[in-house]
């Protein structure tokens, strides 16, 4: 595409993202932000960690997305017994005595794992390919999924009781850890209004997946300058205990820091979120827009900062 092209690109994108927001808050009250995060994930080409106690509507705004996104959408609910098969399908004998692949519910634009952290670790790693390589095997063979394709995973913060924790592996993988926090009195009160009456709201389609790709690729394509590249690397390697750079909340606090992977997602989520306000280049306050949600999943406290209360974000703002 030429410059002008890309420019006018640019505002068709602005003007997309706030239709795709206007219909979204049809349903969703409030969370602005979580939804903000959530449709920059997508932009991004990234996948999405939503975390919040239940009833915050986690599983609705996901639902909502795909339905204003006119993308396809499966939700798998993850239980104790679910098997990896359950997920990417299995091969099964059919009428004529031929092995067929059957595939499951992970083929589909988006996938919404739905308290994910209640399966056991076997059938979690059945998402990784899924989510790193867009593709799963299955009997040897490699079967490509569809394209765009997200997982928005949901988990519940405070029942551990029959939980398996995320790997770190897999953790990694997600761009963004969303946070979705109780409502506000005046947004509690309207959700209580909305959806105790007859109407229901109808949600309609903004984009294609074909649209949604392209501007996939006009992310990717937005210019960086060398000092926002370095800021996001730099502000990484702060992360890293015994890091030359590291600051002492760190040092005292953290036993890992984030890889290299957040250093990409630090870039790419500044460029979606300059673009999303109209913008051709990220600068600084872009990369620090978006440092909480993909650094709080990265950073392993110790029992140092266990014992003592530091939370991950009272980390996160030390080093911004």
């Amino acid at each position: 595409m030429t410059s002008n092209n890309d420019v006018r690109a640019v505002e068709l994108f602005g003007q997309h993202y706030a239709r795709l927001k206007k219909e979204v808050n049809k349903v969703i009250i409030g969370q602005d932000e979580v939804v903000d995060q959530v449709l920059m994930g997508i932009f991004s080409k990234g996948h999405c960690l939503l975390v919040g106690v239940p009833g915050l509507a986690k599983t609705l705004l996901v639902n909502t997305v795909s339905r204003a996104l006119g993308l396809t959408f499966n939700r798998i609910q993850f239980t104790p017994d679910l098997m990896p098969s359950d997920i990417i399908g299995s091969e099964i004998l059919d009428q004529d005595r031929q092995f067929r692949f059957v595939k499951g519910p992970v083929f589909a634009n988006i996938i919404l794992a739905d308290e994910i952290n209640r399966t056991p670790p076997k059938t979690q790693a059945a998402l990784l390919e899924a989510m790193q390589e867009r593709m799963v095997t299955a009997a040897g063979q490699t079967h490509i999924l569809p394209d765009p394709f997200f997982v928005l995973a949901t988990q519940n913060p405070i029942e551990q009781e029959g939980t398996y924790p995320l790997p770190e592996a897999q953790l990694d993988r997600f761009m963004f850890n969303i946070w979705v926090d109780y409502p506000t009195y005046e947004e509690e009160l309207a959700v209580v209004k909305a959806t105790t009456g007859a109407s229901q709201p109808v949600v309609e389609h903004v984009l294609s997946a074909a649209e949604i790709m392209e501007y996939q690729g006009l992310v990717r394509r937005v210019p960086v300058t060398d000092n926002v590249m370095e800021y996001a690397v730099k502000l990484v390697g702060r992360t890293r205990p015994g890091s030359p750079t590291s600051p002492t909340v760190i040092n005292d606090h953290v036993s890992w820091g984030a890889g290299p992977r957040a250093s990409q997602y630090l870039v790419v989520g500044a460029k979606a979120h300059a673009l999303a306000r109209g913008r051709f280049s990220p600068d600084i306050a872009d990369v620090q827009a978006v440092a909480l949600p993909i650094l709080r999943h990265r950073l392993v406290r110790n029992y140092k900062a266990e014992a003592e209360g530091v939370t991950v974000e009272r980390i996160v703002a030390g080093i911004l």
